[in-house]
């Protein structure tokens, strides 16, 4: 699974770093939410982004969102 980052807002800012039409795997994207998860708003997270966390989740992560 690839990720445009730039077709989600927060993933994009935890991509500061990277070209702005960076496209990432799943297994990245996931370590980068788990990483800086306290940077990510989660009251601000959209159906379609939940939809993402949600499936990363379950395909990267053995159903876990590591995260404190």
């Amino acid at each position: 699974m690839n990720v445009k980052v730039r077709q989600y807002p927060q993933l994009r800012q935890l991509c500061w770093n990277r070209p702005g039409d960076a496209v990432v795997d799943g297994a990245t994207a996931l370590a980068l939410y788990e990483r800086n998860w306290r940077f990510v708003e989660q009251d601000a997270l959209i159906p379609r982004k939940q939809k993402l966390l949600d499936r990363l989740v379950a395909e990267y992560g053995n159903g876990h969102l590591l995260v404190a």
